[in-house]
């Protein structure tokens, strides 16, 4: 059987990339773009306009293995850079737009980007962190992404020195260009930095092979069938949008793109357009279920979601509108999502605040994951399923990064010599084998020696008529140690607001008392990132900017 071994034909690099050739030909005068009402694009448009984008990069100078970057919301020229960018060579590096100017011109500094595409709304902000790149270091070359969308910038910076624009790069590209294929399926071919919710984002890289196993995965986890209408409400830039940008060209889908996310929007693109598909933090869920709208959806709209575990009255509550929530479990590490609350039919029979308790559940490996576990910090074993004991999750497979640039010992420290990704949440397994997630572990609250999970403190309070937002942090405590403190946004309109009093004596009803918050704090909104994610690590510093709770000999 010594001719029974891998050759070239059976063993050419996994790509995501040629799921666009394949959109050319089975879906080609079909819509692959909508963007604001006015502007469209077939299948076979994309494919030409990443081919031309991708002759132009070439004809730059970008080669294998150069970093070029991208600063842009979601349009249609970011998501054809999700093809283009690695069709030349290179590696994608999507950057969020709301960083400071610090953070942004350290990411591009930290990855030598020899290129960064600029929507025209973040010229500030890049001119102000080209501005921070230390003496004597190279910046990288400017390329200017416009639309007739936008309106002309009020008092708009000095110019920056661009090289030409995006449009101007498809006019210059070559039809016949042979878009460059990876030497191996382990090539890199995007690099994402962590979001934001700890103050040091870390460079994450991927394969092309993973990202081609997780763009399936996505689609099989999510039973999305061809064509479907997939409205961009997640950011691309947050880990490459999932890997949907490469999902949708392999089923033909119609990416609805937009600037902006909010209700009325959302609900715009969904009655103007058919939407079929979202993903969505559960930010957006709580946006979606607080907007005044009077008419029920047509059809249902099937929302991914995850970032944060979702209070189930959240869940519940979206569903009641029409929407279908599916809730998953990732992080930029893994690509996409990994774990999900795989639905059984029988669970259709149960009343809508048990099916969201189940929803609330991050759920069972997807299939193209090996394994996945929660193991005991200490002794590294399994824990028991039963619901209540809890560890750190861990996972392993083909979606996991190679690892994170120039940060061995960050990557050695995650990815650990027993073969498993450590993740660094905190979780239980129920004994139906469905896991859920408690906390992350820099999250957990100890208080007296007991251990709090901030995010059971903030179903509760989410439960709370008058309650918008929360997150719920540790602090200092001269007698516990540290004590639950929760911050709460409340609902615009209200008649009568709650006191901080009323709020603990509401957790009182459903929390053990060492759970309940001692301190509440309210404010306008949550910092958050651009993905939805609670930025945890300042409401943290302003909980111990606060000092220490004075010493008391009995719980509240």
């Amino acid at each position: 059987m010594d001719h029974l071994s891998p050759c070239p034909a059976n063993s050419p690099p996994l790509t995501p990339l040629i799921f666009l050739e394949r959109a050319a030909t089975v879906y080609g005068d079909t819509p692959s773009i909508f963007y604001d009402n006015n502007i469209s694009f077939t299948w076979s448009q994309t494919y030409r306009r990443s081919l031309l984008i991708a002759s132009s990069l070439s004809s730059l100078g970008i080669q294998r293995g150069h970093v070029v970057s991208i600063l842009s919301p979601n349009t249609p020229a970011m998501y054809e850079l999700q093809f283009a960018v690695p069709m030349s060579g290179a590696i994608l590096n999507n950057i969020n737009i709301r960083l400071d100017p610090r953070t942004l011109s350290l990411l591009l500094h930290h990855s030598e980007s020899k290129l960064l595409f600029v929507d025209v709304q973040s010229i500030s902000l890049t001119l102000n962190a080209l501005s921070l790149f230390p003496k004597n270091s190279k910046t990288p070359l400017l390329i200017l992404i416009a639309d007739d969308t936008v309106a002309p910038l009020q008092n708009p910076p000095p110019a920056l020195d661009f090289v030409d624009t995006y449009e101007g790069l498809v006019a210059k590209g070559d039809p016949s260009f042979k878009w460059v294929r990876p030497n191996s399926e382990w090539d890199p071919i995007t690099l994402n930095y962590t979001s934001g919710t700890t103050s040091a984002p870390k460079g994450v890289v991927h394969s092309h092979r993973g990202t081609f196993i997780m763009s399936l995965d996505s689609l099989i986890n999510w039973s999305v069938q061809n064509q479907p209408v997939y409205l961009w409400t997640l950011p691309i830039f947050h880990s490459n949008g999932w890997s949907f940008p490469w999902g949708m060209a392999a089923v033909g889908g119609v990416n609805v793109c937009t600037r902006r996310i909010d209700a009325p929007t959302i609900y715009h693109a969904i009655d103007t357009h058919g939407v079929t598909h979202l993903c969505a933090a559960p930010v957006v869920l709580n946006m979606l279920v607080n907007h005044n709208r009077n008419k029920p959806l047509k059809n249902p709209v099937h929302i991914l979601t995850g970032g944060s575990p979702p209070p189930a009255v959240v869940l519940s509550k979206t569903e009641a509108i029409g929407f279908v929530v599916t809730h998953g479990y990732g992080m930029t590490e893994v690509c996409g999502v990994v774990i999900s609350c795989a639905w059984k039919n029988k669970w259709n029979k149960f009343p809508l605040t048990e099916r969201a308790k189940l929803k609330a559940r991050q759920g069972v490996r997807t299939v193209a994951m090996t394994e996945v576990d929660v193991v005991d910090g200490v002794t590294g074993a399994s824990v028991k399923h039963d619901g209540l004991t809890a560890g750190e999750i861990v996972v392993r497979g083909a979606c996991v990064m190679l690892g994170y640039l120039k940060d061995q010992k960050a990557t050695l420290s995650c990815m650990q010599e027993n073969g498993w990704l450590y993740t660094g949440d905190i979780g239980v397994i129920h004994e139906d084998g469905y896991l859920e997630i408690k906390d992350r572990s820099k999250d957990v609250i100890i208080t007296g020696g007991e251990n709090v999970s901030s995010v059971e403190v903030e179903a509760v309070l989410y439960t709370h008529p008058a309650v918008s937002d929360v997150a719920v942090v540790a602090r200092p405590d001269d007698f516990w140690g540290e004590t639950p403190c929760a911050f709460v946004a409340l609902k615009s309109g209200l008649e009568k607001k709650p006191t901080e009093k009323q709020i603990m004596e509401f957790c009182r009803e459903s929390l053990p008392h060492f759970m309940v918050p001692k301190t509440v704090v309210f404010l306008e909104e949550l910092p958050r990132t651009s993905t939805g994610k609670v930025q945890k690590y300042v409401l943290r510093k302003d909980a111990q900017a606060m000092g220490p709770i004075a010493a008391r000999a009995s719980r509240m």
